[in-house]
């Protein structure tokens, strides 16, 4: 099986980090409480250089933040897109962007639900167990506005559900109960500035 796949196609090889990102600019990466994380985000109806370009400031600022996926509205962008670049349960890595993403309906006999440990860039140093279905397909469009879908299982699916939920308004402490929301957010109290003192130092690193 190929262990690499773009776009939802598989690859015989691919660069450690997608290409776009040596093209990219590092944003500025929005907290939970910022008005554009909480709301519905608007559909992209035009296509072309400026969103492409908007698409390799993403992957940057993803890689820049050890993150696995990140949506536009996390750097401010009211748009509904994200990149991704992360593992399935099985080590196959899988790239990409999509843009209206749509997460499928699942119906409630065939779901398998896993309660597993999950971060956001936008709720910095944070890590709680989120119940999620352990599948997982999106529909929607690249860049050029061709039809797309992408299917995932595991912590894949984890991803493409948790980006869906940002460009739908939603963050991941809007799943948990007031106990466990607390507690995420004293874990960021403690963790932030770690957090921001390795995303400078990465910066560094990757646009040197």
């Amino acid at each position: 099986m190929p262990r690499v796949f773009v776009q939802g196609n598989p690859m015989d090889y691919y660069p450690r980090h997608a290409p776009e990102a040596r093209r990219g600019s590092v944003r500025r990466i929005t907290e939970t409480g910022e008005e554009v994380l909480h709301k519905p985000c608007r559909d992209v109806t035009e296509f072309g250089p400026d969103l492409a370009a908007l698409i390799d400031d993403m992957f940057l600022t993803m890689y820049i933040a050890e993150g696995a996926g990140l949506a536009a509205n996390q750097v401010g962008v009211d748009l509904r897109l994200f990149v991704y670049d992360c593992p399935d349960d099985d080590g196959v890595r899988h790239v990409g962007h999509i843009v209206n993403p749509v997460l499928e309906a699942q119906a409630p006999a065939g779901r398998r639900l896993l309660d597993d440990s999950e971060g956001c860039l936008s709720v910095p140093g944070a890590v709680m167990d989120v119940p999620r279905p352990d599948r997982a397909i999106v529909h929607g469009l690249d860049k050029d506005g061709d039809p797309l879908t992408l299917e995932g299982t595991g912590y894949f699916a984890r991803c493409l559900a948790h980006e869906t939920d940002h460009v739908n308004g939603r963050v991941y402490l809007d799943r948990l109960s007031g106990r466990e929301r607390k507690e995420a957010l004293r874990q960021v109290a403690a963790r932030r500035e770690e957090v921001y003192a390795r995303r400078a130092a990465n910066i560094e690193a990757l646009t040197a």
